[in-house]
């Protein structure tokens, strides 16, 4: 699905659907602490129902399955969606998934207990789906926001790779990172109030393969090059990281933030 918005890259096409297999190997990423403290503050656990929006390849729900929530998730792109079936029944985990996007969810009023939104809320359009995501949510139920991102400012690599990207894809717009809250709209806080927030340094590991995969898969790259100049950008990729160990971290920030339905 060729995704157009004038809030990102310049309104620049991309479309998840090319870089699903790469998204499937590679974006699978975050380290334990990540899942763990959103069980610990009693989110996506035993007993609650939760709905992962913008799910791609049902990374979150695939990763925190094993704290016992009843997990179903959407995303937008039929092709991240199969990726996602494809793991969860290789793992035989019981989640549901359905192609559609934040957007045009139609759940029944309470349905959930919980909502999460992991590395995607930006994407969202936010006057829409306030509403809807209060509706379906049960009283006082919680909306939990998630981000991970390198910091090219502090990290040699993760600077050299963004710095490709724009080369080749001037007008992404998914680099240039610094520690800082989830940005929430104002609409939100008409059905939501700020619970709880935190950011924190998560470095994160890598082999040579996989931070060149991990590249691939991020918007500027398999999902909106042509092949020519994804050709291009892969060799001089793989030409900077001749110069690196086989294994190495990048240091990245996460962050969450937990919103409460009034």
């Amino acid at each position: 699905m060729i995704i157009k918005d004038n809030r990102i890259d310049a309104g620049k096409a991309f479309d998840w659907g090319k870089t699903s297999e790469y998204y499937a190997k590679y974006r699978d990423i975050y380290p334990d602490e990540f899942y763990r403290k959103v069980a610990e503050r009693g989110l996506c656990i035993e007993g609650q129902k939760v709905l992962d929006l913008g799910t791609g390849t049902g990374v979150l729900p695939r990763n925190m399955y094993k704290y016992g929530a009843k997990w179903t998730a959407t995303d937008i792109s039929p092709e991240q969606i199969e990726q996602a079936e494809k793991l969860a029944k290789e793992a035989k985990m019981d989640i549901e998934f359905k192609a559609v996007s934040a957007e045009k969810i139609d759940f029944p009023d309470g349905s959930f207990d919980v909502l999460t939104a992991c590395q995607c809320f930006f994407y969202f359009d936010h006057e829409k789906v306030a509403p809807e995501f209060s509706r379906i949510l049960k009283k006082d139920g919680k909306l939990v926001i998630l981000y991970m991102a390198w910091l090219p400012f502090e990290d040699a690599l993760a600077r050299k790779s963004e710095d490709l990207v724009r080369k080749y894809n001037p007008t992404w717009s998914g680099g240039g990172e610094t520690r800082h809250p989830i940005h929430i709209p104002d609409v939100m806080y008409d059905y939501f109030d700020m619970e709880y927030h935190e950011e924190y340094d998560l470095p994160v590991h890598f082999t040579k393969e996989s931070w060149h995969g991990r590249m691939i898969a991020c918007r500027g790259v398999g999902a909106s090059l042509a092949p020519d100049e994804f050709a291009k950008w892969d060799a001089d990729h793989r030409a900077i990281l001749k110069d690196y160990p086989e294994e190495f971290d990048v240091k990245h920030y996460a962050a969450i933030a937990v919103l409460r339905a009034r």
